[in-house]
């Protein structure tokens, strides 16, 4: 099983989207402000944002939900990111799960980690064997 993508149902997409082009995923489709889809510029999953008004049956807004992107120089894309204006609620810190990460919120108040953890991602000293 692969995941194929995360929908967002949004009553702001039109600054959804802006927010995650300038995290660095690309916009393959373009139905604003209903609908849009990015790409995640490494490996082959996407991001959907649909309008609120589309929200499925039973959905709750604001749901609990955290995204996590890994960067390669976690530090650098902070930076990178600050400059374009993006605030932060946590800058870059070692976790004890041997993870490096930050924290921000898209437009919706999801939570947006940022994190590098090399091959501690899937591979850390506790895996299950």
């Amino acid at each position: 099983m692969n995941l194929n993508q995360v929908t967002i149902y949004s009553d702001k997409p039109l600054e959804t989207v802006e927010f995650f082009k300038k995290l660095g995923l690309m916009l393959i489709v373009d139905s604003l402000p209903r609908y849009a889809r990015l790409e995640c510029p490494d490996g082959e999953s996407t991001l959907s944002i649909n309008e609120a008004v589309t929200r499925p049956v039973g959905s709750v807004p604001g749901n609990n939900i955290v995204l996590y992107f890994e960067c390669d120089n976690l530090d650098a894309e902070v930076d990178r990111l600050k400059s374009l204006g993006l605030e932060f609620d946590e800058d870059p810190s070692d976790r004890p799960w041997l993870w490096r990460q930050a924290y921000l919120k898209d437009p919706n108040g999801n939570k947006i980690c940022l994190f590098h953890a090399g091959n501690n991602r899937k591979n850390p000293p506790w895996r299950v064997k």
